[in-house]
């Protein structure tokens, strides 16, 4: 018996529906529900929070954030064949699980769920960064979630929290660390999963600001810090030429050496560089 509720151990839920995971859906199921269940309590106290979930396969995560308390749970998955077992999940947790087939992408969490909400996944290796991406720059601020707790690939996740100088630093920690609070808060070995990946996962817990850090535009530093990571070997003078004609001036003005590198920039450093390339386009 599974120790988290009632319902079956996942191998057998997994055996009983003919689950198999797909590597062109970036499927690698997590069984240990004790796992589940630990990753489902790193994104805090869940018993007044909405829960967004993407790809949650046959539902051990699904079945964690509920036994965790979860106030209501949006599941949503695009392979039809897990369906039959997260319907047993809703009927097991009666109207506390909606489970809705389709790409997260195009859904509006709002029409589904009461704030406050949390987005918990163990998302697909292959669509996770652009997930996080568009969570981390919605047209408005604060977004519609409180917390993300997430799992990717370790690589991914370091790149998530590191900090500048490292090998890791670049578009993704500031993007997620101009607006939030990220940390890792637990590591997976590839013997976890079913099939076992090539490679360690971590899960990231990050919470949002009420505003960003920084003052800064939103679309002018991401496109500085697009470009300046674009070409992260060039000098700034070098990597930014395109953004303005004077950016030697610019950069100098914002408190940056036109000849320093991206990954020597800090987050305060970029959002003054946005803040004076706007200036100067104006």
């Amino acid at each position: 018996m599974s120790t988290i509720d009632d319902l079956p151990p996942l191998s057998r839920v997994i055996a009983s529906h003919g689950l198999t995971a797909r590597k062109s859906l970036g499927q690698n199921f997590l069984l240990d529900l004790n796992l589940t269940a630990k990753i489902a309590r790193q994104a805090g106290d869940l018993r007044n929070m909405d829960v967004l979930e993407i790809g949650p396969g046959p539902g051990g995560l699904t079945r964690g954030l509920l036994a965790e308390g979860a106030r209501h749970v949006l599941a949503i998955e695009k392979d039809s064949r897990c369906l039959p077992a997260l319907e047993e999940i809703s009927a097991a947790y009666p109207g506390r699980l909606t489970v809705m087939m389709g790409d997260a992408l195009k859904v509006d969490p709002l029409e589904h769920l009461t704030p406050p909400i949390a987005i918990a996944a163990n998302l697909p290796y292959n669509v996770g960064t652009e997930l996080l991406v568009r969570w981390l720059t919605p047209k408005e601020w604060p977004p519609f979630w409180q917390t993300l707790t997430l799992m990717f690939q370790r690589e991914v996740a370091e790149r998530i929290v590191a900090t500048p100088g490292s090998k890791a630093y670049g578009r993704l920690a500031l993007l997620a660390q101009w607006r939030a609070d990220a940390r890792i808060m637990l590591s997976l070995p590839p013997e976890a999963f079913s099939p076992a990946p090539k490679v360690s996962s971590a899960v990231v817990h990050l919470t949002a600001l009420p505003e960003p850090r920084f003052p800064a535009d939103a679309k002018v530093l991401e496109a500085v810090v697009a470009a300046a990571f674009n070409q992260r070997r060039k000098m700034l003078r070098a990597a930014l030429k395109g953004q303005h004609p004077d950016i030697e001036i610019i950069l100098q003005k914002a408190g940056i050496a036109p000849t320093e590198r991206a990954e020597q920039v800090s987050l305060e450093g970029f959002c003054a560089l946005a803040r004076a390339l706007a200036e100067a386009r104006e």
